[in-house]
């Protein structure tokens, strides 16, 4: 089947859709009702099935033209990521990669990666958001950014490109004094019993936590919720309660806080972080640099 879509059809018909009616989408299209109506009615016999189902007032997108309306949005907004880049480069002003990460990638493994990337590349800058992992990938896959970072264990239900990025580990943090204190391995049920400090609802990290928790048949008795790892370390150490934290991060707190590490035996313990992009071939120059860059850094840590 060959499509023969033209810019001025995709927003037409966008314009519909947002209005519930081809009369007003012809007019916010500055397009007469009858060269409207026949732009619809073409794309249909196009594609071979109805867009829209036509009622008394107005009309309701079939689910084909629900499929069309979504990736009309991703063209019309991949035009205008193009126009605004090649603004930029008219301008003279610098290429920017829009990067979207989880919290542990953002505060680990990202800062050292991009300190070495935007020293080699001064002329490119970067755009970094933390966000939730599923956030990420629903992002990405809207076109919404340039890369994601995310953690290996969300299902990736859409189609997109994915790279090894770090490896890290869920471990229990205690303080120095504590019953579970004194670098044994530990399951997760074992620190059911204990108070502990949590994160604040709807982070990953705690809605797995709860996960397990639930699974083991118990709550976790959350004494307090915090946002940072630094801000629960402290909290720890002062003896109001443990908590389990990225190894990586607890070790780093550890050097300055009285503190104790003892690694969880379960296996959902181990945790992967992945590059994801929806098509490497399609990304602008800059955003390819700095994907082969991860790529490299996450080799040179192995």
């Amino acid at each position: 089947m060959s499509i023969r879509f033209d810019l001025t059809d995709l927003r037409l018909f966008l314009h519909v859709a947002e209005t519930a009616s081809i009369t007003q989408g012809a007019s916010r299209s500055n397009m007469a009702l009858g060269s409207a109506s026949e732009r619809i009615r073409a794309m249909e016999e196009t594609l071979g099935v109805a867009l829209l189902d036509r009622k008394p007032r107005g009309v309701q997108l079939t689910p084909a033209g629900a499929a069309l309306e979504r990736h009309a949005r991703i063209v019309m907004q991949n035009l205008e990521e193009m126009r605004g880049d090649l603004n930029n480069f008219a301008r003279g002003l610098r290429p920017r990669v829009r990067v979207l990460a989880n919290t542990v990638a953002t505060v680990e493994f990202l800062p050292p990666a991009l300190a070495l990337f935007l020293a080699e590349h001064p002329n490119i800058d970067v755009d970094l958001e933390q966000r939730h992992s599923r956030e990420v990938i629903h992002a990405i896959s809207q076109g919404g950014a340039d890369i994601g970072i995310i953690a290996e264990a969300v299902d990736t239900a859409e189609e997109l490109e994915i790279y090894p990025f770090a490896e890290d580990r869920l471990v229990l943090v205690t303080p120095r004094q504590h019953p579970l204190a004194g670098g044994r391995d530990v399951a997760f049920r074992e620190t059911l019993e204990h108070d502990f400090i949590g994160f604040v609802p709807g982070t990953a990290l705690q809605e797995t936590l709860d996960h397990h928790a639930m699974r083991a048949g118990h709550r976790l008795k959350l004494r307090i919720r915090l946002s940072s790892f630094e801000s629960i370390a402290r909290m720890v150490e002062n003896g109001i309660g443990i908590a389990v934290l990225p190894e990586r991060a607890a070790r780093r707190h550890q050097r300055s806080m009285a503190i104790e590490i003892a690694p969880l035996t379960d296996g959902w313990a181990p945790r992967h972080f992945t590059i994801c992009v929806r098509r490497f071939a399609s990304l602008p120059p800059h955003a390819k640099l700095l994907v082969e860059h991860l790529k490299d850094h996450s080799k040179a840590r192995e």
